[in-house]
């Protein structure tokens, strides 16, 4: 794919991460807020809305104001854009520049909430019977997914595996016709 073909991809990832996380957002605000939790696919699925103060799984919820500003405001803020350098500076690529825009745009949406609002919407949450996730939004998937995305590029570059496919000789010239 063409430098410029990549940059359509990520601009598009990053334009839908974002939407995405912002729709469910507005939606859950005006139609989950101030009514109980619904389930769904037998209580494989919950909705409820959540005004999340603190950090993952609210982490950190219980800190006094300055402390939380300082952490998941400031600090999110400061990491993301460490983030963003040290790609530029290493020159990813490929699959693991996926995983980190997904991550970094994943994260600058709940930072945006974080800056406006003092905390994140979440109103998503998993399970089966008692093994449940914590309540988390879109932000939330796309930061995961993009760490996975990151961790198993990874793994892959690390074993020896190209992240475009396991190593197999060149095909065999053609004959020009």
């Amino acid at each position: 794919m063409t430098r410029i073909g990549v940059r359509v991809l990520l601009v598009i990832a990053m334009a839908a991460t974002v939407s995405c996380d912002r729709a469910t957002k507005h939606l859950a605000a005006t139609t989950l807020a101030g009514v109980p939790s619904q389930s769904f696919l037998a209580d494989t699925v919950r909705l409820e809305y959540v005004e999340n103060t603190g950090g993952f799984l609210s982490l950190g919820a219980d800190l006094p104001p300055a402390v939380r500003t300082g952490v998941f405001t400031v600090g999110t803020g400061l990491t993301l854009l460490s983030v963003i350098a040290g790609a530029v500076l290493f020159r990813w690529s490929g699959w693991p520049l996926l995983g980190l825009t997904l991550f970094v745009t994943g994260g600058a949406s709940n930072w945006l909430d974080r800056m406006v609002h003092g905390s994140v919407i979440d109103f998503i949450n998993v399970g089966f019977g008692p093994l449940r996730t914590g309540i988390f939004n879109v932000a939330d998937v796309a930061i995961m997914l993009g760490v996975g995305i990151v961790l198993v590029g990874e793994i892959r570059r690390n074993s020896g595996v190209d992240a475009r496919g396991p190593s197999a000789p060149p095909p065999p010239d053609l004959p020009v016709p």
